[in-house]
């Protein structure tokens, strides 16, 4: 099995920038895709990067292409979102995912993922 901790979320103003952590412990050479979604009250998880394990071949959602990169430093298992200029559209509680398959099967499909961290608040403020 495989667990997941994210850390790094916090309060900012509009235009700011956050960096989330996903640490990955457990059976990690099992991880094929990792991934990281968003949710609003009332919503369900919106997936917004995802990142082929090790592979570097990264997607990102249109709402943050340009303003959001995911990278991973295998070595430490560790997946990052790095989020500049942030808006306060972006306010919710960020989660990463992980599953055994490659994310052109899992992306995008929250449903899919089969492991999940525990969530971080991310709040932007205008």
């Amino acid at each position: 099995q495989v667990q997941l901790v994210e850390s790094g979320g916090g309060s900012v103003q509009a235009g700011g920038s956050l960096r989330l952590s996903c640490a990955a412990s457990g059976n990690v050479d099992t991880v094929q895709c990792m991934a990281w979604f968003r949710q609003v009250p009332g919503q369900e998880r919106k997936g917004l990067a995802h990142i082929n394990n090790g592979r570097e071949k990264t997607y990102y959602h249109d709402s943050v292409q340009g303003r959001f990169t995911i990278s991973q430093d295998n070595a430490k298992n560790l997946t990052y979102l790095q989020m500049d200029s942030l808006k306060p559209e972006d306010t919710g509680v960020y989660y990463c995912a992980a599953d055994r398959r490659p994310c052109a099967l899992v992306a995008g499909a929250a449903h899919r993922f089969s492991t999940w961290g525990q969530g971080t608040q991310v709040t932007v403020s205008s």
